[in-house]
């Protein structure tokens, strides 16, 4: 029972690390080409670096990370090759989540998606990065509401990877267009309309890709520590484990 437990615990440090990683991705805190250290992330997030190099390998996994020699982790730089054909295959993905909900949706998921897209609406005029976050947390949602384990991993992975994608590539623009597109998605699911559902999204994530192209970043502070101290999610154990 105590191994049990104890495995169970490292499982539950290794998501909460991947969360935080996740959002300072997205939210452009770590940059493509930042190194990963384990014993950084360790002492970072309070856990040993067995837990540290497993938190590397789920995020590997998922595209996000890039292991070297010498267990060199960086954050990933996708070419734009990758980039299309990421964006390709989760327009195909998403094509199936619009078809397990149209005209299925609860009320309280209908209530769900428009207090979300009401956050999205509520961040327009603040940071780039958390428009992309929320932007991203909107189809991670209506793949949860599928009730799919697979849908919603594949559609979570991939949607993180095209939200680190738009952070290396994405040229600024208005989050308007997101927010009325995605209130037009969700009227489309609620109408039941099958075939305008799937086209609307189609057009929202192809405009999504085509806004891409490549930024210059100005040199910033690349301390890792003081990098993810806002991403360390509070009420856990800073005890080393694993």
């Amino acid at each position: 029972m105590a191994g049990k437990a104890a495995t169970q615990d490292a499982t539950s440090r290794v998501g909460t690390i991947c969360r935080s990683l996740r959002r300072a991705i997205v939210e452009r805190a770590l940059l493509p080409g930042d190194r990963l250290p384990e014993d950084a992330l360790g002492e970072r997030f309070g856990v040993s670096r067995t837990i540290a190099r497993q938190t590397l390998g789920q995020l590997a996994a998922e595209g996000l990370v890039e292991l070297r020699r010498n267990r060199i982790a960086v954050v990933a730089t996708p070419s734009w090759d990758e980039a299309r054909d990421a964006f390709e295959v989760r327009i195909a993905l998403e094509r199936l989540v619009m078809r397990r909900l149209v005209g299925r949706l609860s009320g309280d998921q209908h209530a769900a998606l428009l207090a979300h897209i009401d956050q999205e609406d509520a961040a327009r005029h603040g940071t780039e990065a958390a428009s992309i976050r929320l932007a991203t947390e909107f189809h991670l949602l209506l793949a949860e509401m599928t009730g799919s384990p697979v849908l919603n991993r594949y559609v979570g992975e991939l949607g993180y990877r095209c939200a680190l994608i738009l952070s290396l590539y994405s040229r600024p623009h208005s989050s308007d267009c997101a927010v009325s597109e995605h209130r037009e998605i969700v009227a489309a699911l609620v109408a039941g309309d099958e075939d305008k559902v799937t086209a609307l999204m189609d057009h929202h994530l192809d405009a999504v890709a085509e806004r891409a192209h490549i930024v210059a970043e100005p040199p910033r502070d690349r301390d890792l520590g003081r990098l993810l101290a806002p991403y360390v999610e509070d009420g856990g154990s800073r005890r080393r484990a694993g």
